[in-house]
């Protein structure tokens, strides 16, 4: 009985000791200082609550891509500053070649230009689209290098395991490493890094100050830049982005159809985007468009040079929850890039419910405008859209029965 005992015990050591995982990232440092990491989503931040409630360093989303700025990245800065928490900056990274990688790292660089920076400035390259290892490492490289160049700072990467471990290269691995991993005491060993100095381990977690999810992250001393003095002054680089935008791949989207909205061609969309099969996109997948292709349309358009062509008119539409800026501008017989340059719209991914932007109409559509009716309309709900009630439509359209529409049919709204 004893010796049953014995193996037993020695059984559950043997198996503890293999499911136990052997190799986890260690960090580069004893020394641990807790901190968030926020962007415009966590709305305005009581800092003072934040630091009250343990919380040493913030990082701060600067911007996205070629033009982007965070809308509430400045006021992040100035308060995260007066409240005396140690700051850190990121760029969401979307360039599709190196060209793309250092016009996006001028960007950044001109995005925190004479502001005083704690700790390493941080590339987050997450999105990827249809780009192999090589060209994925290449871009990682030019833009971080030029940032270095740029800005005289430290850079570090921030990356999920899967992808520090299956994507980035020993060369990118060179850099330190800011790694998110979620569910895990520590981050597994990925191969390339030794360590690490950032370690995002949820992106639901609660703090006083803030409303709502924030990441939450573990940095050690050796986040901190060497040299704290102000960031250059670095130019704006718009002639070289001014004319691009970031388009997010809606479920049943073609090529050919953003195409058309954009006024530009699928070539130019294969080409820009590096895309291998036209025929293959993915929902969610971020698309650079470049909006003067062929000098067919301007996204910088301001609105006076709008107001000024004779044949639009302009209404105001106040956005609702869950409304895309494809929706709207299908919805009133327009096109995105229309939208985006009446309203001077940075991204038009990014909308608010509540806000109010101007939609442009041809006089002959004001005078007759009809909508294609979508999976999941109804009658009502169409006369809400158009300020009309449902027996005009039905008188307007002739329609038998008003419970009774298809998706694909054409109804006249006025």
């Amino acid at each position: 009985m004893k010796k049953k005992i014995i193996i037993t015990s020695l059984f559950i050591v043997i198996l503890l000791s293999i499911t136990v995982p052997i190799y986890a990232l260690s960090p580069s440092s004893n020394q641990i200082y807790k901190g968030i990491d926020v962007s415009e989503w966590q709305g305005n931040i009581d800092f003072a609550k934040v630091k009250e409630a343990g919380k040493e360093i913030v990082y701060i989303r600067a911007g996205q891509g070629f033009s982007y700025k965070d809308a509430k990245f400045e006021r992040n800065y100035e308060q995260a500053k007066k409240n005396g928490l140690k700051i850190g900056v990121y760029h969401y990274v979307t360039a599709r070649s190196v060209e793309d990688a250092k016009i996006q790292a001028k960007f950044f660089a001109s995005l925190i230009s004479n502001k005083q920076i704690d700790c390493k400035l941080a590339m987050d390259f997450e999105s990827f689209g249809n780009l192999n290892s090589n060209q994925i490492n290449e871009i990682a490289l030019a833009y971080m290098r030029e940032l270095e160049n740029l800005t005289k700072k430290e850079v570090i990467v921030y990356s999920n395991t899967y992808d520090a471990k299956y994507i980035f290269s020993k060369e990118v691995a060179k850099y330190p490493l800011w790694v998110a991993q979620y569910g895990v005491n520590e981050p597994q060993d990925n191969g390339k890094w030794n360590n690490w100095e950032g370690y995002q381990y949820t992106s639901s977690g609660r703090v006083n100050g803030i409303s709502g999810n924030v990441d939450l992250d573990e940095y050690t001393n050796d986040i901190f830049l060497s040299n704290t003095e102000e960031v250059p002054e670095v130019e704006n680089p718009k002639c070289d982005y001014e004319d691009r935008i970031l388009y997010k791949v809606q479920p049943g989207d073609t090529l050919s159809q953003i195409a058309l909205e954009y006024n530009t061609t699928v070539s130019h969309l294969v080409e820009i985007n590096n895309i291998s099969n036209p025929n293959l996109i993915y929902s969610g997948e971020i698309l650079t468009i470049s909006c003067n292709h062929n000098n067919t349309t301007n996204c910088n358009q301001t609105d006076d040079s709008n107001k000024e062509n004779n044949n639009q008119n302009i209404i105001n539409y106040t956005i609702k929850r869950g409304d895309t800026l494809s929706q709207i501008a299908q919805r009133y017989n327009t096109t995105v890039a229309s939208i985006v340059s009446l309203n001077n719209i940075s991204n038009p991914n990014l909308i608010y419910a509540g806000d109010t932007i101007k939609i442009p109409q041809n006089n002959s559509q004001t005078q007759n405008a009809y909508y294609k009716v979508q999976s999941g309309n109804t009658l009502w709900g169409i006369a809400q859209r158009y300020n009309t009630t449902v027996a005009n439509l039905v008188r307007l359209n002739r329609i038998r029965n008003p419970n009774l529409i298809y998706v694909g049919q054409i109804i006249k709204t006025r």
